[in-house]
């Protein structure tokens, strides 16, 4: 068994991922701002040293990396890290240890593509700032392992859903009004009719990808999309949340210039993003070198996510 740091571990995908590393046998260090506890609780927690790091501070005075090289690691997971130099640092202070480091990448390093399901073999045509970075993060990491210094491997999740904390709706934003539209039957303006794609992934089932990855060699210096096993058009999405509710969904079909007068500028910017990409993403590699089988569907895991928003007061479905 390992002795595993994970960086962001009371994050999105470390809640889940931690007590799962927990109950395989491996030594955890769960490293985090300490800004607050995971999302959810588990008996694991109690047996994982927790580290309290501001990751911001300590890259830019330098010292990020020593602190981690520090805690002695056999295995790093970066769950947070967003920029070539952020990164580059990290390894750097690795190279002499060399633990296998697994880094938490995007499905957004594709921009709009040519052939889909979009594998990880296309070539990478990221758009904005965000996949820009993380594109430049796994051209970094995969030369790196090349030459033969720090061991990676690169994991790219869909839109991260789960109880706990807001997810992308089927209008491809984070407006909790769409939730309300669909529930009661009030008009949802989409727009391009609706045919933009989303493709989401449970929380737990990206934890379930990084823990494989830690315990197959063959995923070394490799790329691997974790998502559920269908994405779907946000039409889709929108007539199967309204069916929970015994409705058909009143879509009003409209042109971007009259969705963006109908809807919060950005809310209207975030799906302008989604659906601009519409990413469907193959997880054939992962399921062949991870064994990676996604155990929520879309639907599965937005309906968990919706449960949790309206019994916390964050959706108002009254």
């Amino acid at each position: 068994m390992a002795r595993v740091v994970v960086v962001g571990a009371t994050g999105h995908i470390g809640s889940y991922l931690v007590p799962r590393l927990v109950r395989a046998g491996h030594e955890v260090v769960a490293l985090s701002r300490g800004t607050r506890e995971p999302y959810h609780a588990a008996p694991e927690w109690s047996r994982v040293e927790r580290v309290v790091a501001d990751r911001d501070a300590e890259d830019a005075a330098g010292t990020f990396g020593a602190r981690v090289v520090a805690l002695e690691p056999d295995v790093v997971v970066d769950l947070v890290c967003f920029t070539p130099e952020s990164a580059g640092r990290l390894v750097e202070a690795l190279r002499p240890i060399r633990p296998l480091l697994l880094h938490c990448g995007t499905i957004w390093v594709h921009g709009p593509v040519h052939r889909v399901p979009v594998t990880e073999d296309e070539p990478r045509t990221p758009v904005g700032d965000y996949g820009i970075g993380k594109a430049a993060i796994e051209r970094l990491l995969h030369a790196e392992t090349r030459r033969g210094g720090v061991p990676s491997v690169v994991l790219h999740p869909g839109h991260i859903t789960g109880p706990g904390w807001p997810v992308i709706t089927p209008a491809g934003n984070l407006d909790p009004a769409v939730w309300r539209a669909l529930a009661s039957g009030e008009p949802l303006p989409l727009p391009d009719l609706g045919l933009g794609v989303l493709h989401h992934v449970h929380a737990d089932d990206v934890a379930q990808a990084f823990e494989r990855a830690l315990t197959r060699p063959a995923a070394i210096g490799s790329s691997f999309h974790v998502v559920a096993e269908q994405a779907m058009t946000s039409r889709g999405l929108a007539h199967a949340v309204a069916g929970w509710f015994g409705r058909e969904p009143a879509l009003d079909l409209v042109d971007w210039p009259e969705f963006e007068s109908r809807v919060a500028p950005e809310y209207a910017q975030q799906t302008r993003e989604h659906v601009s990409r519409s990413i469907s993403a193959s997880i054939e590699r992962a399921r062949t070198v991870l064994d990676f089988n996604p155990r929520y569907p879309t639907l599965e895991a937005l309906r968990e996510a919706l449960d949790w928003l309206v019994a916390n007061g964050r959706v108002d479905l009254s």
